[in-house]
């Protein structure tokens, strides 16, 4: 169902989606926890990236096994991709969330209880770890099974 697109394998092209978009919704996740006065402006946005790149997750695995049938077995590269949806989905909850109660605590009379939203914000920072380093062994096992050694050994 998700093999080529215009002749060109979609695999690659999905990935690279992902590899912008879900470092990006990392990165601003950090930011917006660190810097408050941006968590109203940018935090939609945030999350938006980071659910953009949940929902391409999905369409990377399923053409990934579609490019698996013509060229191999890509080794652990499959098995670390297929984790990754959970990384990218317990940034997408986390963020969601934090965001979520900064937007209703800007709105509000009345300020949330800071607690609250510092709990939310540790479990923000962590799952945009986590997805960090599970984003980077994934593209690291793709780029190993694309190229194996041809790159350090090509002379």
């Amino acid at each position: 169902m998700f093999d080529t697109f215009n002749g060109l394998p979609l695999h690659p092209l999905v990935v690279h989606a992902i590899v912008v978009l879900l470092p990006l919704a990392t990165l601003g996740t950090l930011l917006i926890v660190v810097r408050p006065a941006w968590r109203t402006r940018y935090g939609p946005l945030v999350v938006a990236a980071a659910l953009l790149s949940t929902v391409l997750i999905p369409v990377a695995t399923s053409s990934g096994e579609d490019l698996e049938k013509r060229v191999g077995d890509p080794g652990k590269h499959a098995a670390l991709g297929d984790q990754l949806l959970w990384f990218a989905l317990a940034l997408l909850i986390t963020s969601a969330l934090f965001v979520g109660m900064e937007l209703r605590r800007a709105r509000a009379s009345t300020p949330q209880p800071p607690r609250l939203l510092t709990a939310w914000a540790v479990l923000a920072v962590v799952a945009a770890l986590a997805c960090s380093v599970q984003v980077y062994r994934v593209g690291d096992s793709g780029a190993r099974a694309a190229w194996g050694d041809t790159v350090s050994s090509g002379q």
